[in-house]
């Protein structure tokens, strides 16, 4: 509790006399645990938290989202998941919706239980919807080789992992986007090392530091960065070193550039990013469901007052988009920011009220 004191009143002397400073997490478990914590109310008014793209969930596209339904009502299907995607709206329709027409849905808690269930279900073609950053997408590319190996024919991946590097760099690249320093998602950082960061210093000069998830450690994340700014020096503070390395975890990195190549992929709400997703490569093809049974679904364009886009980019807070805690709300929600656990919408509507600065 002592050092927590001594960090905010660091934060506190720093920020003094500047303009006002804006800062991004990346990554949602930061922004849940900020909320958690009360970071936000015991900051300097000159100091901003504002989140950015940070939940897997809520930057899946609506025709991925399509898809996996369609899949979901075939017979021959199983559609494995986890349990963070079953509310998210597609187009027409979400799995939970699927799953009360009758669609054969199951919840894991990680890709190599799919294994196991397609042993089991020999009859039937098992789709892991394969979502998620780079902290996640190594196990995912492991359950591959091990099926691969163990001559399991009937289990299939529907992919759309992301990248977090390329997604900074465009928001970098959007005029709407303003922020002055960037709190780097420490999970992600743990797989792809500290290094994959550097170009936020050498191309941008823009300050960021990666964080662990403890009150205590943001905090140190967050002083990291005003130290930058206040020096003049700019870096990629590596502040959750008990964990993260310069080069990242090689043998993660390896079994994913194994199974997987570098695509332009869609982001919810952002838009088309280059290189900043993944697809399996052509010798894995055989596990690709989309390249084995695709589907071509009409694409239908929904009119929505949602505003999750610039919420996802942090142009907006969630309290500005007029559908926050009315139409919109974690029992019923609108856009994917309210669905997941680690979506910034549900984040402040769960530990919101009075702590909010509106």
């Amino acid at each position: 509790m002592a050092d927590t004191v001594k960090l905010v009143k660091k934060i506190s002397r720093l920020a003094e006399g500047k303009k006002k400073l804006r800062f991004m997490e990346v990554c949602g478990t930061h922004t849940v645990a900020i909320f958690r914590s009360g970071i936000r109310q015991i900051l300097s008014e000159n100091v901003e938290l504002v989140s950015g793209p940070g939940c897997p969930v809520c930057v899946t596209n609506d025709d991925y989202i399509d898809k996996a339904v369609e899949y979901s009502s075939r017979k021959d299907f199983i559609v494995v998941t986890f349990g963070d995607m079953l509310k998210v709206p597609g187009s027409r329709s979400s799995l939970s919706a699927a799953i009360a027409e009758g669609a054969n849905v199951r919840i894991v808690y990680s890709p190599l239980d799919c294994l196991k269930l397609a042993k089991e279900n020999p009859r039937k073609k098992l789709i892991f919807l394969a979502v998620g950053f780079e902290t996640t997408a190594p196990t995912q590319a492991a359950t591959v080789l091990a099926a691969k190996a163990q001559g399991i024919k009937n289990l299939f991946m529907l992919s759309a992992q992301k990248l977090v590097p390329p997604a900074l760099k465009f928001l970098l690249g959007d005029a709407k986007v303003k922020v002055d320093g960037f709190l780097l998602p420490g999970h992600v950082a743990v797989v792809i090392g500290a290094n994959a960061f550097n170009f936020l210093a050498e191309e941008f000069q823009m300050p960021s530091a990666i964080g662990g998830f403890e009150a205590e450690e943001i905090l140190t994340a967050l002083a990291s960065l005003l130290e930058q700014i206040d020096g003049g020096k700019i870096s990629v503070a590596n502040d959750y070193r008990s964990v993260v390395k310069a080069e990242g975890n090689l043998s993660a990195k390896k079994i994913l550039a194994q199974v997987y190549e570098v695509a332009d992929v869609e982001w919810r709400g952002i838009g088309k990013i280059p290189a900043s997703g993944l697809k399996m490569r052509d010798e894995f093809a055989d596990f690709d469901i989309e390249r084995v049974e695709p589907v071509e679904l009409e694409r239908v364009e929904k009119k929505s007052a949602c505003r999750c886009g610039e919420v996802l980019r942090g142009v907006i807070n969630p309290t500005e988009c007029p559908l926050f805690g009315k139409a919109c709300q974690p029992f019923h929600a609108i856009g994917p920011c309210m669905v997941s656990v680690e979506g910034v919408c549900a984040a402040w509507f769960k530990y919101g009220g009075n702590n909010f600065k509106w």
